[in-house]
């Protein structure tokens, strides 16, 4: 009896050991699973940010071997845009349809706003409150006021769509802790998309000799930004009735006119000073076609911009349709 109780016990201990031997196998599987299953989850998202890099640099400029441009309709007119420099493409393709100066470094104004979004975007808590402290309120033309709380979320919308520049302010110094550090990460995401010819010096566009860039370099952060799906439905907005955290609202005007006057216009930023001049970054999406995108800088007037950049949409979809692989 003790003997085959002795054997009893130890098969009860190798059935333990066995079933926590089996135990530990499977949960080693699950880590390794998982391990794996991020491994491809983070190699699927290089690959994917990879991709959305080489989109919105590559600029193709091979039209004149695909069509004969001064034949098509509304060429004739793009030498009375009154523009110093602009830069249009298809998106899909990259083949640039139309440029002037595209290299000549110019004032970019508000378009500097774009890289503002992008960086609180890419490293800010949406939900995070935001209060417009006085010491941040340097600009009189701002809407927002002293003592304002909003979401990051509502802010950036604000920002955008009215061209805020206290807000682009007090996006800057909550991501950041400081301007002098924000201007930093953006002069690096900069870098990063090669836009070797521009330089920030503050987070709003306000006049500065440091806040540089190029039409070229301004369509690359312009197609990159619009990659990101809540960036481009905050500049798409024409309207929004923004709350305040205190129960307050905002009402917000798209400063972007071609959202209500062009056909296919998804966004997406204006910009202004007096020696900026009117400026424009623009897309413009239409089914069955192309999406185009422009960037258009030191226009004569603010509705000179708007105009201009109507032409040359309307020149660029002429080519689309001219062109043998569209």
């Amino acid at each position: 009896m003790e003997k085959d109780k002795t054997t009893s016990v130890q098969r009860d201990k190798t059935t333990s050991i066995g079933r926590s031997s089996l135990i530990i196998r499977c949960w080693l599987m699950v880590v390794l699973a998982t391990l794996s299953f991020s491994s491809c989850g983070d190699s699927s998202s290089r690959r994917a940010e990879q991709l959305r890099l080489e989109r919105a640099c590559t600029i193709d400029t091979t039209l004149s071997t695909h069509v004969n441009v001064d034949t098509i309709d509304g060429y004739a007119s793009l030498a009375r845009l009154t523009a110093e420099s602009w830069i249009m493409v298809d998106d899909s393709s990259g083949m640039m349809l139309s440029a002037r100066d595209a290299d000549c470094r110019m004032y970019p104004a508000s378009l500097t706003k774009m890289m503002t979004c992008l960086i609180a975007l890419e490293h800010g808590n949406l939900s995070d409150t935001i209060v417009i402290t006085p010491d941040i309120f340097v600009t009189t033309d701002a809407m927002v006021r002293p003592g304002y709380q909003f979401t990051l979320r509502n802010l950036l919308v604000e920002m955008m769509l009215q061209s805020d520049n206290v807000a682009a302010y007090a996006i800057a110094q909550h991501i950041a802790g400081d301007t002098l550090a924000f201007v930093s990460m953006m002069n690096d995401k900069a870098a990063y998309l090669h836009m070797d010819s521009t330089h920030f010096a503050n987070p709003n566009g306000l006049p500065n000799d440091s806040n540089y860039s190029t039409a070229r370099d301004l369509l690359v952060l312009t197609r990159y930004c619009m990659a990101d799906t809540l960036f481009a439905e905050i500049v798409g907005t024409p309207y929004a009735d923004l709350p305040l955290t205190d129960g307050r609202h905002m009402p917000c005007w798209n400063t972007n006119q071609l959202l209500n006057q062009y056909n296919g216009c998804n966004g997406v930023k204006t910009g202004f000073t007096r020696k900026a001049g009117s400026c424009l970054a623009a897309s413009v999406s239409r089914p069955g076609s192309s999406t185009l995108t422009l960037v258009l800088l030191k226009s004569k007037t603010h509705a000179s911009r708007f105009t201009e950049a109507q032409a040359l949409f309307d020149f660029g979809f002429n080519v689309v349709d001219a062109l043998d692989w569209h």
